[in-house]
């Protein structure tokens, strides 16, 4: 994509000066597409390999017995309606063509330390909910989990080295934060899609970063300006990394968060498909104020809103199902409902 989402191989940080070129390559990317790929992770392949196929057998599982993992108040788990992805950003669109197992690191803790405000409804607060079937499902998402959150913490400290600042610095804003892992499944499509519908309507990410695994049946594409919408390249074995919106914030619109979607299929490919998104979000009341004066008004002025990442989310949720505040919504304050590709 002539070096709008280049590919960039993590191995070279085993030096400290190929640490330093993959920073300033992560900037480049960052201040132009907002997304990467990344190769030389670390991340072991079986492991992924174990989780798409846990994810894809719960998937194919009889609607009913998936319906017993539904989200319900205070719980993270199946939304079979996965709602529009587009609505996050205020635009009105048929609903996506998927649907979306989501479970949140902290969601099998303790009820004290998983809600320590005592709000088990919020995003950071919820219960995770595991199906039965396959028996394996349970412990290859927490295995998975814990391997982004080692990945997402090695780039968030990638970040911080090409920001100019100490490795370490977003550390004690990123403990105990609010990520989210989840598994969407595009259902074959048996017949035309309504208007304006696709497997995942026009969005951007909400939190700091984004690690995507996605099959090779291909859909997701990036917004290029001049250029139109462009198809994210995926190199086998690789992750396709990009910032969301609290990270544009974050660096004062430096970075861009970038327009990205699921489109649908071509002709004559009507199979299912399934990505699987590790969203990286900050400590819920962790200070997040910008690094660098606005050049953009615009973008400051979206972000003033909220005063911290818990309350940030929060809107984005109320966004999502058309109200004004999350408090307000009970039927859907159960959970994330963060719908990316």
């Amino acid at each position: 994509m002539d070096g709008y989402v280049p590919v960039i191989d993590l191995s070279a940080t085993r030096t400290k000066a190929g640490e330093l070129l993959v920073a300033q390559a992560i900037s480049g990317a960052c201040e132009t597409s907002g997304f990467f790929t990344v190769v030389g992770h670390g991340v072991d392949q079986d492991l992924v390999d174990r989780m798409y196929a846990v994810s894809r057998a719960f998937f194919e599982r009889p609607a009913g017995e998936k319906a017993e993992v539904a989200v319900s108040p205070g719980t993270h788990g199946l939304y079979a309606d996965a709602g529009s992805a587009a609505k996050s950003l205020g635009n009105t669109a048929p609903p996506d063509l998927n649907e979306v197992f989501i479970a949140g690191v902290r969601g099998d803790r303790p009820v004290e330390s998983r809600a320590p405000d005592g709000n088990t409804a919020s995003p950071w607060g919820a219960v995770n909910r595991w199906p039965a079937t396959p028996p394996e499902f349970r412990a290859v998402w927490h295995e998975y989990m814990a391997a982004m959150e080692r990945l997402a913490t090695d780039l968030i400290r990638l970040f911080a080295l090409a920001l100019g600042l100490d490795r370490h610095f977003f550390d004690d804003k990123i403990d105990d934060g609010m990520s989210t892992l989840a598994a969407n499944y595009y259902h074959p499509l048996s017949g035309p899609p309504l208007p304006g519908q696709l497997r995942k309507g026009a969005h951007t990410d909400w939190g700091t970063l984004t690690i995507l695994y996605q099959d090779g049946a291909g859909g997701p594409e990036v917004e290029q300006k001049r250029r139109g919408w462009r198809e994210v390249p995926f190199p086998q074995g690789g992750f396709v990394v990009n910032i969301g919106d609290l990270m544009a914030f974050w660096t004062a619109g430096r970075w861009v968060s970038t327009l990205h979607r699921v489109c649908n299929p071509a002709e004559g490919r009507t199979g299912a498909r399934i990505s699987i998104p590790f969203f990286h979000m900050p400590r819920h009341d962790a200070p997040v104020e910008p690094l660098f004066p606005f050049s953009d008004a615009s973008t400051e002025t979206r972000f003033r809103t909220a005063t911290t990442p818990g309350e940030w989310y929060r809107e984005r949720l109320a966004a999502m199902v058309g109200r004004t505040t999350y408090r307000a919504v009970p039927a859907r304050a159960d959970g994330v409902s963060l719908v990316s590709a």
